[in-house]
């Protein structure tokens, strides 16, 4: 049985979403968030991701912010 992985990127770039979204789709399932928030809410709903391609430099929340309310 084959398991589709989930990843979860986070960017607040929408050109570097939309680029990794297109290259990653082909491979998993995919959700994308475009600012800390979102990406806390989408980590933690279902599915809850695999793995988590985090920009550190975002506006309000950034990466380290997230990654510490996260852990």
């Amino acid at each position: 049985m084959n398991t589709i992985h989930t990843l979860l990127v986070v960017d607040d770039q929408p050109e570097n979403l939309a680029i990794l979204g297109e290259l990653l789709e082909t491979h998993y399932r995919v959700k994308i968030a475009n600012s800390g928030q979102r990406a806390l809410h989408a980590a933690l709903s279902e599915p809850r991701p695999d793995l988590i391609l985090l920009d550190v430099m975002m506006p309000e929340m950034d990466g380290y912010q997230l990654l510490a309310r996260l852990k």
